[in-house]
């Protein structure tokens, strides 16, 4: 039998169907960088339902965009979190420590002492305001751009290091690739390279703290991209039918690799719409504005721990760097697009803030910067004894066998046992370095 246009018959006057492939409007070198179809409401006119509000009372916010700070660089409206000075020098110091952070370990990974990093640049406001919005103790499920979650909460710089170089400090003894972090003390789950994975299992860990009546809830982090994963949908089935206690972070940073939002269904809807289907209360927000993003997450903190149900929030903001230390943007998207970007930069913005209230200055953020690139310089080089990519110092070779078992069955001991003896024959002399 034929197909496609061989089957119709001669006079056929049916329409021909066709398939629309997302194109994203500006390609390098090409086409001059216009973001005036995006729309920047005023900051302060989006309202601010109860916390406790049925979801459907949340639908326009699902389309609005929710902003505190102004061209003024000032707080306002509903959404206001009223934060005190030294809590946002705090926030503003954060902020200042990641990016010190990321050009150090982004730096390392050219020089050959790591494989991979990934950057968080542009995004900082989406994971530092947002974790002090919830509590030292509720759990965090990131994804690979959440460093500034786990800065926020203390962890120290050192032992992040350590793990993105694999070396003999890492405490997840090199089985995880850089930049997949993991620390039960700061309860911040291990992130998976595998996309949305760790959505489902927020939703079931909430699940579990509402059987045990704890009063801890779950919030995790996933890509705008990764919603057209399975596992995404899945949470949010189970969130809302079981309300679960729990925060879903969608991170709107316009690209995924290579491939622009339109490819996760971007074109056709806000991923904060999305909530709607589901039955689940959802905001979208200025994802560049960390007043926003605090006041949003707090909001959605204090739902959760109320028991009046789950909330999806979409963080509109831009991915200012490439996806990774594997990935060249200008390959697919204009070099334009950062300096363009209406919603400008979320470091910048925060310490405008600040000294339009006169808590601050450009010397001290000046100060700030230099304290900070000095703290991960030291950091670093203390992380760099214990050993860089291509050292030989690295985890004990015994250490591939543990961990899978509490105690270790007759058969990995005698692999162990085995590969050991393979291993001192091979090299007599100790493996060179």
């Amino acid at each position: 039998m034929a197909n496609g246009p061989e089957r119709a018959t001669k006079g056929d006057n049916k329409p021909r169907l066709s398939l629309h492939v997302p194109e994203p409007q500006y390609r390098p070198d090409a086409d001059e960088v216009d973001f005036s179809a995006i729309e920047v409401p005023e900051a302060g006119k989006q309202p601010r339902p109860d916390e406790a509000c049925e979801p459907h009372e949340t639908h326009g916010l699902c389309t609005d965009l929710i902003r505190v700070l102004g061209d003024d660089n000032m707080a306002h409206g509903p959404w206001d979190p009223k934060l005190d000075p030294e809590t946002l020098r705090q926030m503003l110091h954060h902020f200042s420590l990641v990016r010190a952070f990321d050009e150090r370990m982004f730096r390392g990974q050219r020089q050959g002492k790591t494989s991979f990093y990934m950057k968080c640049t542009g995004e900082e406001a989406t994971s530092i305001a947002t974790s002090m919005a919830l509590q030292p103790d509720d759990m965090i499920f990131p994804s690979y751009r959440q460093q500034g979650a786990l800065i926020a909460r203390g962890y120290p710089l050192i032992e992040m290091i350590n793990q993105i170089y694999s070396n003999s400090g890492d405490k997840l003894k090199g089985r995880q690739l850089p930049i997949m972090y993991s620390s039960r003390e700061h309860s911040f789950f291990s992130i998976s390279g595998n996309l949305a994975t760790q959505t489902p299992q927020a939703v079931g860990w909430a699940m579990a703290s509402a059987i045990k009546h704890d009063t801890r809830i779950a919030a995790t982090w996933v890509g705008e991209g990764s919603t057209a994963e399975g596992d995404f949908h899945a949470a949010c089935t189970f969130a809302s039918v079981y309300n679960a206690p729990v925060i879903l972070n969608v991170i709107n940073n316009q690209w995924a690799i290579s491939s622009f939002s339109g490819f996760a269904g971007g074109e056709r809807a806000t991923f904060a719409s999305r909530a709607i289907g589901y039955g689940l209360a959802g905001l979208r927000v200025d994802g560049n504005d960390p007043l926003a993003c605090y006041a949003a997450e707090k909001w959605a903190a204090d739902r959760a721990r109320t028991n009046a149900g789950p909330t999806l929030i979409e963080f509109f903001t831009y991915r200012a760097e490439g996806h990774s230390t594997s990935d060249d943007p200008s390959g697919y998207r204009s070099a334009q697009e950062r300096e363009a970007w209406p919603l400008g930069d979320p470091v910048a913005r925060l310490k405008n803030h600040l000294i339009a209230l006169g808590e601050w200055d450009e010397d001290r953020q000046a100060e700030m910067d230099l304290k900070a690139a000095e703290k991960v310089k030291a950091d670093t080089k203390l992380a760099e004894k214990n050993g860089i990519l291509g050292h030989g110092m690295h985890q004990p070779f015994h250490t591939m066998f543990e961990d899978v078992f509490e105690e270790e069955p007759w058969h990995l001991r005698e692999q162990n046992a085995q590969s050991q003896a393979e291993r001192d024959k091979k090299y007599p002399d100790g493996v060179p370095h």
